[in-house]
């Protein structure tokens, strides 16, 4: 397993930017902070309630929902890794935040609240890095009071454009059978990456009990210019702490020397070239 990432709020701050240009870097911060406000736009999050932001990383959702609410409630920074919770605890400590939140170290799937204790609930790419989604969904709709809502944002990484779709087969050695690996990678049912879509989703949230859930489609293309060393980064650099790198994913399939060729042919062919790219992603709206 790549030893690039150690903890989650590395990848957060570093990792997950890696091979980025400084205006990628600008563009993807917007981005972010555009996905935060509409993921609050739909909990319409009102003074005195208790909202909980589920795997909150380094707080994205959790320090904005706290300043909307002027401390006037509580808002649950809860997440099943240690380092996540310092890091928002240090941020709070030296804005001088003493009240209004509270910690909790506790995972998706086994929420350590009792039913019905929260009115919101918010989430932002994590299920992506769930398994069994099932069973952390059915929780989320477990913790929530009646009325209460649950507003997500996920990538729906098995839509994305893959990499034999902007290579030419004429300069890539293997490339078929480079095509048929990764297409047998972002359909592996047991990849919790690219192991559900919208549709997915939908039937999961259904399931859990809500009531005509909303799973909205947002799908977002971009152009640029391939920078020379950003490939190695798309190959080497970990898509969450644990999880393998994609150079680590395709040794699963062909012999080292055949990825590092591989990764040198895309690297050559790609370099200079300018590509377009679509990501697909879900918002989700639903109510207890």
């Amino acid at each position: 397993m790549s030893e690039i990432c150690k903890n989650w709020t590395q990848w957060l701050k570093q990792n997950r930017f890696a091979g980025q240009t400084p205006e990628m870097i600008e563009q993807t911060t917007k981005w972010l902070e555009a996905v935060r406000d509409v993921i609050l736009v739909y909990a319409e999050i009102m003074q005195h309630e208790t909202v909980i932001d589920i795997g909150c990383g380094t707080g994205l959702l959790a320090f904005k929902a706290l300043e909307m609410q002027d401390c006037k409630g509580k808002v649950i920074f809860s997440d099943k890794f240690q380092d996540c919770l310092d890091d928002c605890k240090k941020i709070l400590d030296e804005s001088g935040v003493t009240e209004g939140y509270e910690m909790l170290l506790s995972p998706c799937e086994h929420i350590a609240l009792p039913e019905s204790s929260v009115h919101k609930a918010l989430m932002r790419s994590v299920l992506v890095h769930i398994v069994h989604k099932q069973p952390a969904i059915s929780e989320i709709y477990r913790i929530l009071k009646p009325g209460g809502k649950f507003c997500a944002f996920e990538p729906v990484i098995r839509s994305n454009t893959r990499y034999w779709e902007i290579l030419d087969p004429m300069y890539i050695e293997k490339y078929g059978d480079f095509k048929r690996v990764e297409n047998e990678m972002m359909e592996n049912e047991l990849d919790s990456l690219c192991n559900f879509d919208e549709n997915t989703l939908r039937m999961n949230l259904e399931i859990a009990g809500f009531s005509i859930p909303e799973v909205k489609v947002q799908e977002v293309a971009s152009r640029y210019v391939v920078q020379a060393g950003m490939v190695p980064e798309w190959f080497n650099n970990p898509p969450s702490p644990g999880q393998p790198s994609t150079k680590e994913r395709y040794l699963k399939y062909f012999d080292e020397a055949t990825v590092n060729k591989y990764m040198q042919d895309v690297q050559n062919y790609l370099t200079g070239r300018e590509i377009s790219l679509r990501s697909n992603a879900v918002f989700i709206n639903a109510t207890k």
